[in-house]
C-alpha cells in the first residue's frame, strides 16, 4: 500500500498559481514551488509530473476563475453599458489593489512563452476567446435593447474590447493610481 498523500493537490496547484503568477514561468523555480506549497521536490514531481505540467495547472486554473468571475460581472442586473463599465472598473480595482501589481496571469504568460509554448498559449487563447464571448454576448444584448448601435459587428466590437482590457491590464502595472485606466474605461463606453 503507498504512503497517502501529505497534502492536497488543489491547495497545491493554488499556491504554484500563486508563485507562477508573481514571477512567471521561467524565473520560477522548483524549490520556489516546494517552499511554497510545503513539500518535498520528490512528493511534487510524483504529483504533477514536471514544474510545466504544475505551471500548465495552475494557469488553467487562473483562466478558468478569472473567466467565470468576469462572466458573473457581466451576469449582473443593469443596461449591457452599465455592466461593462463595472467589470473594467472591476478589473482597475483588481489589480491596483494587489500590492505585487502581478496584472493578469494570461497576459503575462503570453508575453512570455508565446509562441514558444504551444501548450500554455492554447490555454491563454481560450481564456481570451472566453473572455471576448462573455463581451460579445454583453454588446448582443445591448444591441437588442437599443443602447449599443445595431449596425457595429458585435464579434469586431468584442475583440476591440478584448484589446482594451489587455492594454489596461498592462497599463495597470505601472499606473500611479487609477485616472490613467478610468480614462481608458470612459473613452472606451463612449466609442460603444
Amino acid at each position: 500500500m503507498g504512503r497517502p498523500k501529505q497534502f492536497d493537490p488543489d491547495v497545491a496547484v493554488e499556491r504554484a498559481m500563486g508563485v507562477f503568477w508573481r514571477k512567471g514561468y521561467a524565473a520560477t523555480t522548483p524549490q520556489d514551488l516546494v517552499d511554497e506549497i510545503g513539500i518535498g521536490k520528490g512528493s511534487l514531481y510524483n504529483a504533477f509530473g514536471s514544474k510545466h505540467a504544475l505551471f500548465e495547472r495552475a494557469l488553467m486554473r487562473y483562466r478558468d476563475s478569472q473567466a467565470a468571475w468576469l462572466e458573473a460581472l457581466l451576469d449582473h442586473p443593469g443596461t449591457a453599458k452599465d455592466r461593462l463599465r463595472g467589470a473594467l472598473e472591476a478589473l482597475i480595482g483588481l489589480d491596483l489593489g494587489d500590492p505585487d501589481r502581478r496584472g493578469c496571469m494570461a497576459v503575462n504568460t503570453a508575453a512570455e512563452s508565446a509562441p514558444s509554448d504551444a501548450g500554455t498559449t492554447e490555454t491563454v487563447r481560450r481564456m481570451f476567446a472566453r473572455t471576448e464571448s462573455a463581451f460579445r454576448a454583453t454588446i448582443e444584448e445591448g444591441q437588442r435593447a437599443g443602447e449599443i448601435a445595431g449596425g457595429r459587428d458585435a464579434a469586431a466590437t468584442a475583440s476591440w474590447l478584448l484589446a482594451t482590457v489587455i492594454g489596461m491590464r498592462v497599463l495597470a502595472k505601472t499606473a500611479e493610481d487609477a485616472a490613467q485606466l478610468r480614462r481608458v474605461v470612459d473613452a472606451a463606453m463612449e466609442a460603444l
